[in-house]
């Protein structure tokens, strides 16, 4: 009888947990759903018309900038990407740029962006100067070492496909919203689950210490690594990121968490390896790690 009291009582305290994440994290994920659909279904072929016009520009190594700005609003996933990044490639867009391009695209999206706000402004700016920052370093490194040489194979990929097709443009954009609420719900309310469950068992002076002041750089190494597995969603992932940094996570140990997670997630990793083959998907794993855990260290030391 004691333990069927005990588990009642746990359940009332999880389900208190539970509402309340989901009451602070909801709005979020309802604006990120919809402004993310409006921007897939309005402005994506111009984002993409504007990226595919870099092509007739001279811009030389600065070509990475824009590339890696329009990654960044870019919405599509990397399955999506990857396709459209073998039709740029065809119409003359070069290796440097497309890598930029592709990624920051992996690590960010405009629905992303917006489910980031809740975690607080410098969180959000952390998030954009990174991905950003890791799109451009990418670009510069492929100029340097592929100059010339291919560094991507696109061969038998064809245009990609585009779902935005509905005459009635309402149609289209609320078909837009059901794709991405099909596509992240059952995440976004697994990581509000999580975090109501960090926040019920999980001590917060105790996680402090692991990943917050006095011991930034294993709370770096230690974001960065736990980050592999357990990012499947970026909307999933906010509700628990933002009950770590509430608990007392660094700032760059929530950096190299955003960096690595998105970057490692296993669906970006398959699509990835069908274009680079093994040697080249080992130096992509190489230079995320890396670049994950010196921007979990510069942001310590900085902020």
């Amino acid at each position: 009888m004691e333990i069927l009291e005990v588990l009642q009582r746990e359940f009332v305290y999880l389900r208190y947990y539970f509402i309340l994440q989901l009451s602070q994290i909801a709005p979020y994920y309802v604006l990120g759903i919809v402004l993310g659909s409006v921007i897939s279904v309005f402005v994506k072929n111009r984002i993409h018309g504007l990226f595919r016009a870099l092509g007739n520009k001279k811009l030389g190594v600065l070509g990475v900038i824009p590339a890696s700005i329009l990654g960044i609003a870019s919405p599509l996933c990397m399955y999506g990407t990857i396709p459209l990044a073998a039709s740029f490639s065809r119409s003359g867009i070069r290796d440097d740029w497309l890598a930029a391009f592709m990624m920051s695209s992996i690590l960010l999206n405009p629905q992303l962006i917006l489910y980031s706000t809740a975690l607080g402004s410098v969180a959000l700016t952390v998030r954009l100067v990174s991905c950003f920052v890791c799109g451009v370093v990418a670009g510069l490194l492929i100029r340097l070492f592929y100059r010339n040489k291919s560094f991507f194979n696109f061969t038998g990929f064809d245009e990609p496909h585009n779902h935005d097709t509905d005459p009635n443009l309402f149609l289209r954009l609320l078909k837009n919203i059901g794709r991405n609420i099909k596509a992240t719900a059952l995440w976004f309310l697994i990581g509000v689950l999580l975090s109501a469950l960090f926040q019920r068992y999980v001590p917060a002076d105790s996680f402090a210490k692991l990943f917050g002041e006095g011991n930034e750089g294993f709370g770096v190494l230690m974001a960065a690594t736990i980050g592999v597995p357990l990012y499947a969603c970026g909307g999933g992932t906010i509700p628990l990121l933002r009950e770590w940094l509430y608990s007392g996570m660094s700032m760059g140990s929530a950096a190299a968490f955003m960096l690595t997670g998105p970057s490692t997630k296993i669906t970006n990793l398959g699509a990835l390896k069908i274009v680079l083959g093994v040697k080249r998907f080992l130096l992509y794993l190489a230079f995320v790690i890396v670049f994950s855990l010196l921007t979990g260290f510069i942001v310590n030391i900085v902020i």
